[in-house]
């Protein structure tokens, strides 16, 4: 970090900063298992003295636990870090099966992250949106910027299934509806590269809310990716300039994650869709109003506080998530050592 040349280039120096800050925590938590370690050494010896005996094994029944602790959450930390966790994310929601009452829980599923990202000091920018005649969202997509947000949101992507009684119910019968969430890590200029003859730009007016300027100049912009047929439209910005610009950053998106699935297809994974059909039966999570619920069937995960989740508070559910998939990691190293 003290190299002029890395101090001179911006960008290498915050990756170096990045590396070194890192490191910083892998090794403040090797030292505390360095002196945990010495602490039970000493504790061992003390038990050959008949008055110190007991306080000796007192001492060892609390050291070897806690150096077993220290020891995982050594392992996780030296687990490959997924390069994308420190990105912003494209976060893409839309109504699946269910009507008029699965654009209302799309609506509830977006202001939940919205929610979320708020306690997270995170900014969320809407770029395209589509009401349904309800108040719902047929569909929405938005930028989410701020601290290492995929790491958060990147297990949020699939099938999100809710179980109430629509208001529109006259004989209270509960309704199941879906709606899918993608969640797409934002894409580098260095890794995608737009070649200016491989896109499209057509400009519209603005519909919907948002003044005399909206439905009268040509602000919203439509880009399309003609190698592809990729289309990403931004009417959210009164400027011109503004929602080609979020286009372009939700167009990267896309386009890389295309190209993730392709490399992914060569080295014969088979890559999971990440929103299916957005039918009701490709759930990864239920949302249960009349029992206050919500179970995440890929790991068995049920709270009985689904008021507090639909009010942004995640946090139970995503370090759940997080713990174990790195269990799971954790698990396929030890066998691939093996």
């Amino acid at each position: 970090m003290a190299d002029p040349a890395v101090i001179n280039d911006p960008a290498q120096y915050r990756k170096v900063a990045k590396a070194h800050n890192d490191l910083g925590d892998v090794v403040a938590k090797y030292r505390e298992w360095k002196q945990a370690s010495r602490h039970l050494e000493e504790a061992r010896a003390m038990q050959n003295d008949p008055d110190l005996r007991e306080m000796a094994h007192d001492e060892i029944l609390k050291l070897e636990p806690q150096i077993a602790q220290i020891e995982e959450e050594l392992k996780i930390m030296l687990l490959p870090k997924d390069p994308n966790d420190e990105k912003d994310v494209v976060l893409e929601i839309r109504a699946g099966t269910g009507g008029d009452e699965a654009t209302l829980f799309a609506a509830e599923i977006f202001r939940m992250y919205g929610r979320f990202a708020e306690s997270r000091g995170w900014k969320v920018e809407v770029t395209s949106s589509s009401e349904s005649s309800v108040g719902g969202l047929k569909e929405v997509t938005a930028l989410v910027s701020g601290n290492r947000v995929y790491s958060q949101l990147k297990y949020e992507g699939g099938v999100h299934r809710v179980q109430r009684v629509p208001a529109t119910e006259q004989q209270g019968r509960v309704h199941t509806s879906a709606v899918t969430v993608a969640v797409l890590p934002e894409a580098d200029e260095v890794e995608v590269k737009l070649d200016p003859k491989d896109i499209r730009i057509d400009t519209f007016c603005s519909s919907g809310p948002g003044g005399q300027s909206v439905n009268t100049t040509y602000s919203a912009v439509r880009m399309t990716h003609l190698p592809t047929g990729t289309v990403v439209s931004c009417q959210d910005e009164k400027s011109q300039i503004k929602n080609r610009a979020k286009a372009e950053r939700v167009m990267r998106s896309r386009l890389y994650e295309l190209e993730l699935q392709k490399q992914q297809e060569k080295i014969g994974a088979e890559r999971r869709s990440m929103v299916g059909t957005g039918d009701r039966s490709e759930k990864i999570r239920t949302y249960n109003f009349p029992q206050n619920r919500v179970t995440d069937h890929r790991i068995g995960l049920t709270l009985h506080q689904l008021d507090q989740v639909m009010d942004g508070k995640v946090e139970p559910i995503v370090e759940a998530l997080t713990a174990f998939y790195q269990t799971q990691q954790l698990k396929e190293q030890n066998e691939a050592a093996a």
